[in-house]
C-alpha cells in the first residue's frame, strides 16, 4: 500500500505526558518469564507429583539413580502395559488456571528406538475426553530432549493433564522436567483494526483452533482485528463424525445411510465466543478427501470393513450433510453462518479428479474418488447443502494453488456447471502463499493477480462472490530477519493491492491463524502478528494509506450504541482515530460550532488538546460529546484526526486563529 508520511505522533505524546497519563509504544513487547511451576531433576521428590493415567494405567513411577541425565537421579516408569501409558501431571493440582500460556520441556530415554511424545488431555463440556501432542523426540537408547512447547487451556476444558508417553511400552526414563508459566502479553491497542481499515472493503477474518483460542490475548487480538471466524479444524468431518455412535445407529436399526452428528466442546468453545460477540462465522468444511476418517467409507463404520457402494455413499453424505445443519441449528442458531466450504481440494494439480483411495496414505488420495470412481460427488454435496443450509447462507469451492492453469481450468469448469444449477454462491481461492526469499516468491504478485482475475471476471459474469479463505504467506528459513520481514512486507503490501483492486466480487479476506507461532507453518512465520502479539511489518504494509470508516463495535450481547463514525487515512506511526473512546451519541448538535472547543466549557486551551489526544489515544474514560466532536474538527480533513490536534495547538501558542 502507498505510505502516507504523518509528524504528529510526538504532539500526542508531547500532550499526554503533560497530563501524566500511560503511552504505549508499539514496539515488541519485553515481556518476564514467568514463575516455575515444576521445575525438577529428581534429586528431589519430583517423581511423587506424577501420577498414572487411570486405572488402566500399570505404570510404576518411581525415583531412580539408573544413569540419569543429570544429577544424580531421574524418573522411571516401568512395567507399561501399553504406549499411552506413563508419568501424567494434573494442572490443577499445580495451581494452574485458564487462560495462561504454559511451556513444558522434558529429556527422556527408552530402551531402544521409540518417539517420546509430551501430550495434553482434557475433558469438554459433554465429558469427551481429547488428546493432541505438544512436541516430541525420538530415543535410540540415548538420552534426548522433548523441546520447549507452549499450550494453553480455557475455562471449559475439565481435568487438563500433560503427559509423557511412547510408540512402545518399553521403559521410559525422564529427567531434567520443566513447567513454567510463559510470559505475559498484551495486544497493541495503539494501532489501527484490520476490520476498521477494510471495514469499506471486504470482512476481514482469521482461523482459530480451540488451544489457540484459549489465552485471554488471542480473544482480545480477535475483537479488535477481526469480524470472521473460522474453525480450524473443529468443523471437519473427523471431528464431526461419531464413530461409535454410528456403529450403535447402525446395530439398533439396520440402516447403514445415517452417520451419527455431533458438536464436540471443543467446536462449541469457539462458536460460544462467536456467539457472545456477535462475530461471523466461516464454516469449513462438509466434503474433503482429508481429515475425513476412512471408515466413513466403509459397511460397518470400521476400517477393516469393505468400501461401500455410490449409492450408500450419495445417501450418507446426504445424511452427514443434513446433520451438520441440524447440529449447529440446534444450539447456534443465533450465529450468522455467511458462509460455508462445501467441497475443499477436490482437484489434483493437473485439474482432474484425485487418485482414489486412502488419505491416510499420505499421498492425498480420495475415498470419495475411491468409492464415486470421479469428482461427480461434488454436485452431489452442493444439492444437499442447498436444501439443508440455511437460506441465507452461501456455499462455496474451495482449493489451493488455485492461481496454478491446469487446476484453476478444472475450477472454473466445475463452477460454470454448479452455477448453470444454481447451486453455488462463491469461490474460495485459499492463498497459501510463499514470500521465499523475495524474488523467488511462489506465486508472484503478478501471477497472484492473474488468477485472481479469472475468477473475479467468472464471478462478475456468473453474479457470484470471492473469498480469500485461508491467507498467509511464509518466508524461507533464510530470511527470518530484519530484511525478510520487510520482503515479507512487500510481498503482502502487493497481494492485498491486487485483491483491493478486485474488492467489488470479494465479500471476505480470512487469514489463516491469529500469531505465528500459532500458524500450521510456523517455521516460515506467515502472519501479520509476532508470538508477542505486535504486529509484524507486514502488517503495517497492508493498512498504510487507506481511507476507512471505523465499524461500530459488534463484539458484546446485548449490542451498545456506539459513536458516529469519522473517516481518516492510516499511518504506521499513530492511529488515526479510534472506535474504543467512550463517547456520548445524542446524534444531535446542542449549537454553533465553536472552533477547538472539544470540552464544550466556551473556551480553547490545553483542556482541549489534552481530550483530543486521549480520544486518539483510545481512553475509554474520555467523555466526548457530540457537539464537542464538532467543536475539534477544525482542519480541513473531515473527522476528528492528528490535524485537529495540532491546530489546536497552534491556536494555544497564539500561532493560529481558529
Amino acid at each position: 500500500m502507498k505510505r502516507i508520511h504523518k509528524v504528529t505522533a510526538a504532539a500526542v505524546s508531547a500532550v499526554l505526558a503533560l497530563q501524566g497519563m500511560p503511552l504505549t509504544t508499539g514496539m515488541t513487547q519485553a515481556a518476564e518469564a514467568g514463575k516455575e511451576i515444576l521445575v525438577t531433576g529428581f534429586e528431589d521428590d519430583g517423581a511423587s507429583k506424577f501420577t498414572k493415567r487411570g486405572d488402566d494405567d500399570t505404570s510404576v513411577i518411581e525415583k531412580s539413580t539408573k544413569d540419569p541425565h543429570s544429577g544424580d537421579a531421574c524418573m522411571s516408569v516401568t512395567e507399561r502395559s501399553e504406549g499411552w501409558n506413563g508419568p501424567a501431571l494434573k494442572l490443577s493440582e499445580l495451581g494452574c488456571e485458564a487462560g495462561v500460556r504454559y511451556i513444558a520441556s522434558a529429556w527422556v530415554k527408552t530402551q531402544w528406538y521409540n518417539e517420546c511424545k509430551l501430550s495434553l488431555q482434557y475433558t469438554d463440556a459433554d465429558g469427551e475426553q481429547h488428546y493432541s501432542n505438544l512436541s516430541k523426540a525420538i530415543s535410540q537408547g540415548e538420552w534426548v530432549k522433548i523441546p520447549e512447547t507452549k499450550f494453553s487451556f480455557s475455562a471449559d476444558m475439565k481435568d487438563v493433564q500433560i503427559y509423557i508417553e511412547s510408540n512402545d511400552k518399553v521403559d521410559l526414563y525422564v529427567d531434567d522436567f520443566k513447567l513454567t508459566e510463559g510470559p505475559s502479553y498484551s495486544i497493541q491497542k495503539d494501532i489501527p483494526s484490520l476490520k476498521d481499515v477494510y471495514g469499506s472493503y471486504f470482512k476481514i477474518g482469521t482461523a482459530v483452533t480451540a488451544s489457540e483460542l484459549a489465552p485471554n490475548a488471542t480473544k482480545e487480538l480477535i475483537l479488535k482485528h477481526f469480524n470472521s471466524l473460522t474453525l480450524g479444524n473443529e468443523l471437519k468431518p473427523e471431528n464431526m463424525l461419531d464413530q461409535k455412535a454410528c456403529q450403535k445407529y447402525l446395530k439398533e436399526t439396520d440402516d447403514n445411510t445415517v452417520p451419527q452428528v455431533r458438536l464436540q466442546g471443543s467446536a462449541k468453545m469457539i462458536l460460544d465466543f462467536a456467539l457472545k460477540h456477535n462475530i461471523p462465522v466461516r464454516g469449513h468444511t462438509l466434503v474433503w478427501h482429508s481429515q475425513t476418517p476412512t471408515w466413513f467409507f466403509k459397511d460397518d463404520y470400521t476400517m477393516d470393513g469393505k468400501w461401500v457402494t455410490k449409492d450408500v455413499m450419495i445417501k450418507r453424505m446426504e445424511n452427514y450433510i443434513k446433520g451438520v445443519f441440524a447440529a449447529i441449528e440446534a444450539e447456534y442458531a443465533d450465529i450468522d453462518f455467511y458462509a460455508w466450504d462445501v467441497v475443499n481440494e477436490a482437484f489434483s494439480e493437473g485439474g482432474g479428479p484425485r487418485d482414489p483411495g486412502v488419505y491416510e496414505d499420505y499421498r492425498g488420495d480420495s475415498a470419495w474418488v475411491k468409492v464415486f470412481g470421479d469428482n461427480s460427488f461434488i454436485k452431489y454435496a452442493f444439492q444437499y447443502a442447498r436444501e439443508y443450509a440455511p437460506k441465507e447462507t452461501k456455499l462455496y469451492y474451495n482449493d489451493y494453488n488455485e492461481y496454478m492453469t491446469a487446476k484453476q481450468e478444472g475450477i472454473v469448469k466445475l463452477v460454470r456447471e454448479l452455477a448453470a444449477d444454481g447451486l453455488i454462491d462463491g469461490i474460495g481461492m485459499q492463498s497459501h502463499l510463499d514470500v521465499r526469499t523475495g524474488s523467488d516468491a511462489f506465486p508472484s504478485a503478478s501471477h497472484y493477480a492473474t488468477g485472481m482475475k479469472v475468477y473475479a471476471d467468472l464471478a462478475k459474469e456468473l453474479n457470484l462472490d470471492l473469498q480469500v479463505t485461508e491467507l498467509d504467506a511464509t518466508l524461507d528459513k533464510s530470511c527470518l530477519n530484519e530484511a525478510g520481514f520487510k520482503t515479507q512486507a512487500k510481498y503482502y503490501s502487493d497481494i492485498m493491492d491486487v485483491i483491493v483492486k478486485y474488492k467489488d466480487q470479494i465479500s471476505a479476506v480470512v487469514f489463516w491463524g491469529t500469531t505465528d507461532d500459532q500458524s500450521w507453518r510456523v517455521e516460515g512465520l506467515p502472519l501479520l502478528f509476532n508470538e508477542d502479539y505486535t504486529a509484524k511489518p507486514c502488517f503495517d504494509s497492508i493498512i498504510d494509506g487507506i481511507e476507512y470508516t471505523p465499524l461500530p463495535e459488534t463484539t458484546a450481547r446485548p449490542e451498545t450504541t456506539k459513536a458516529e463514525t469519522t473517516t481518516t487515512k492510516t499511518t504506521t506511526t499513530e492511529p488515526a482515530v479510534t472506535t474504543q473512546a467512550d463517547v456520548t451519541t445524542s446524534g444531535i448538535i446542542a449549537g454553533p460550532v465553536k472552533r477547538g472547543d472539544m470540552t464544550c466549557d466556551g473556551t480553547v486551551d490545553i483542556s482541549d488538546a489534552v481530550l483530543i489526544a486521549r480520544y486518539l489515544a483510545e481512553d475509554r474514560n474520555a467523555k466526548i460529546t457530540d457537539q464537542g466532536m464538532a467543536n475539534a474538527d477544525v482542519d480541513d480533513v473531515k473527522g476528528v484526526a492528528e490535524g485537529d490536534l495540532i491546530m489546536v495547538l497552534k491556536a494555544i501558542a497564539k500561532i493560529v486563529e481558529l
